[in-house]
């Protein structure tokens, strides 16, 4: 007697994701980070570049610094949870180089995303520029040192440079593995798994 179907055979495992939170913290820091960088490089250029000061700059410079106040924030709680709760195991049919330059960005990405926008805020406290949006101020970090404000705030935008170029590798990366590789990298951070 053959038999088709083994009622007690078991299905292979689902390959394991990350969970709900870290997806949650992942998409919520992305939509920042992709409303961020663009809006930074806009205010800048129609500031310092274009020499336009009006309620437009103005509202772009405070939407630009409140998205980074609360970007430290969430990043921060990102950071701690995937610290305490870990990270689910590498996709197991990546290459060993792989593993290690999707870890190097990963962690690249973390120290940027705490460091620039702690630069920002000591940069507008230096200046100082802290109010938003005409209605409150951001809490000073240092006393006010327009000189040290300029290069401190230099800093600030080269490392949002590097910072736009790693997210625009992590971003070909996951895109790669997910239409060339067709591998399960992306699908692990998709919102809405169970």
């Amino acid at each position: 007697m053959t038999q088709d179907h083994d009622p007690f055979a078991t299905r292979a495992a689902p390959p394991p994701t990350y969970s709900a939170a870290a997806r949650h913290f992942h998409w919520a820091t992305a939509a920042a980070v992709l409303v961020m960088l663009p809006l930074g490089f806009a205010m800048t250029y129609r500031g310092n570049t274009l020499d336009i000061w009006d309620g437009l700059t103005d509202t772009l410079f405070s939407a630009h610094k409140l998205i980074g106040f609360l970007l430290i924030w969430l990043v921060a709680g990102r950071l701690a949870y995937r610290l305490l709760r870990g990270a689910p195991p590498d996709e197991p049919s990546l290459l060993w180089w792989q593993k290690a330059a999707s870890h190097l960005v990963h962690w690249l990405l973390y120290g940027l995303l705490l460091i620039v926008p702690l630069l920002g805020w000591t940069g507008v406290s230096l200046y100082p520029s802290l109010t938003l949006f005409g209605l409150f101020d951001l809490p000073r970090l240092a006393a006010p040192n327009q000189p040290l404000a300029e290069q401190v705030l230099s800093i600030h935008g080269k490392l949002a440079i590097l910072t736009a170029l790693l997210v625009g590798a992590h971003i070909a990366a996951a895109l790669y593995h997910h239409l060339i590789r067709k591998d399960g990298v992306l699908r692990r951070m998709l919102p809405g798994l169970r």
